[in-house]
This record gives structure tokens, C-alpha cells and sequence, in this order.
């Protein structure tokens, strides 16, 4: 089998800066989709940019927590988001608090109001895909990932999910990840067979030529299949810098892949890029 890879950026709508980056990545062929967040103040901004650029395969960043301390956001929906909330009346800080107190019914409604946000602006989304993973029941074992699939088979939507289970995983996990993939198989769902989340747990922390050379070294141990890794753009600026304490890490990423050694190193490897669009055709048996 070929190697594909799709690279994906994440927080498109967060900010200003964001987007500003994404829209940069996009048009120079260095990223191949993008997700938006819709509960954020500068989504409407990216949804108007994807509606302008149907050419670009670009999704929902399904949210359902709000992590920071001075920029915070609400839930989509106007009603029945109670369990959605904390004292505050923002999503909730960490996906343990949320996969507590979340209702089901809720979930789902927030999940078709982020969706149908998109479509108010024009724009019919590519795929979906989760924020922070909250969705996946990852701290607790309770997942809604039904939820998502159902919505994705109903919308023809493929799916941030993979079949291929990472070693380390432990015994609970990944009996929960082969339930969910069967799932997405029975409903139709498009998935991947590879996700990659690189670390920062290391010495790519500490430079820019750090961080590049461990990205270039994974490329060149790319699997066969299809693979997707995922990515936090974003433009140095005093909003971004006041909102993370790692903001250089998006501001990084922006430089590598809008690098054209960058695209020029992976094809190098024989890998194809592609976007969830082609994740779709792959999974149909179609020719891309």
C-alpha cells in the first residue's frame, strides 16, 4: 500500500493570528485541511475564508472544553447546554470535568449547532475532528464517540479516528478503540489508519532546528496507509504570547511547514499528501 499523509491544522479560528497562519499554510500547499473552531471569537472569520476556498478541504473542530485562563469561550448552541458549562458559564476546563458531567443529548445537540454554524456561513464541511479529545473518553472510559459517528454517517462526514492501535496502549484503551473503530467501520464512517501526535517531551523543545529535525525524522519512518498528523499554527503575536506559555510551538510549526524543503522532504520519503476529501475516496475504493 502507498503512503499518504494528510497534515491537518487544528485551532483554525482560535484567533486572528491563527487563522492568518492557516490561510498562509493552505495556499502554499504546506498543510492539506484545517478545522475550525466555532465556539471561538474568530471563527467567523475562517468559516467566510472556507466558503471563499471551497478548494480546501476544511472541517469542525468539534469543542467541548475551553482550557485557557484569559481566553475562554461558550458553547455554540443557544439551549440545552447546562451540562456543557461550568461555574462559569464556559465549557469546561479539562476533558475529565466535561466526560463527568456531560449530558448525552447535550453533546449531540452542540455537536449539530458547531455544524450547522458552518453551514450559516456557507461553508459545507470536509470532516470532523475533536479538540483536546474530549470526545474520546479518554480520561474516564466514557466515551461519545457513538454520537459522533452517528452524525458523521448521517452527514457523509469522515472522522479524526484510527484503526491502527499504538503499542503502548493499554488493555481498557485499546478494547475501547477497537469498539469504536468497529463502529466506524458498521456505519461507514471514513477513519484513518495512523494518527500521529508529536511530543515536546524532549530536545525539539528547546529550538526551532530541534523541533524540524525530529518532524523530518518521523517523516522518513512514515507506515504504509494512511496517516494523519495535526498541527496549532499560528503568527507571533502579543494576543497569542498572552493566551499560551508555549506559543512558540504554533508559531514553529507555522515556520515548518510553510517551508517548501518541508513538502519537498516528505514527498522525498514517497509519501503522498492528501486531504480528508481523499481520505473518503481511499475508503470508497476510489482512484484519487
Amino acid at each position: 500500500m502507498e503512503k499518504y499523509l494528510i497534515i491537518n491544522c487544528d485551532d483554525f479560528g482560535m484567533c486572528h493570528a491563527a487563522n492568518a497562519a492557516t490561510f498562509d499554510l493552505l495556499e502554499k500547499g504546506g498543510v492539506t485541511s484545517a478545522t475550525v473552531m466555532t465556539p471561538c471569537g474568530w471563527a467567523p472569520e475562517a468559516l467566510m475564508y472556507a466558503a471563499a476556498h471551497p478548494e480546501f478541504a476544511i472541517g469542525v473542530h468539534l469543542t467541548f472544553t475551553s482550557e485557557w485562563k484569559k481566553y475562554r469561550w461558550r458553547p455554540v448552541a443557544a439551549e440545552n447546554t447546562a451540562s456543557l458549562r461550568d461555574e462559569t458559564g464556559f465549557m469546561h476546563f479539562h476533558c475529565d470535568t466535561f466526560e463527568r458531567d456531560a449530558v448525552e443529548s447535550e453533546v449531540e445537540n452542540e455537536i449539530r449547532a458547531q455544524v450547522a454554524m458552518a453551514r450559516f456561513y456557507g461553508h459545507e464541511p470536509s470532516h470532523l475532528d475533536n479538540h483536546m479529545g474530549s470526545l474520546y473518553g479518554l480520561e474516564s472510559g466514557r466515551s461519545f464517540l457513538p454520537v459522533v459517528f452517528k452524525v458523521c454517517a448521517e452527514n457523509g462526514f469522515p472522522f479524526r479516528m484510527m484503526k491502527h492501535i499504538p503499542d503502548r496502549t493499554e488493555l481498557e484503551a485499546r478494547a475501547m478503540i477497537e469498539e469504536t473503530t468497529a463502529l466506524a467501520d458498521k456505519l461507514g464512517v471514513p477513519i484513518l489508519d495512523y494518527l500521529w501526535e508529536h511530543s515536546w517531551n524532549g530536545p525539539q523543545s528547546q529550538s526551532y532546528e530541534a523541533f524540524r529535525d525530529y518532524m523530518y525524522d518521523r517523516f522518513e519512518h512514515c507506515p504504509d496507509g494512511i496517516v494523519e498528523t495535526y498541527i496549532h499554527p499560528s503568527l507571533e503575536c502579543d494576543e497569542l504570547k498572552n493566551t499560551s506559555s508555549v506559543w512558540f510551538r504554533r508559531v514553529w510549526e507555522h515556520r515548518l511547514f510553510a517551508d517548501p524543503a518541508t513538502r519537498k522532504h516528505i514527498e522525498a520519503q514517497g509519501i503522498r499528501l492528501i486531504d480528508y476529501r481523499g481520505l473518503k475516496k481511499l475508503r470508497a475504493g476510489e482512484a484519487l
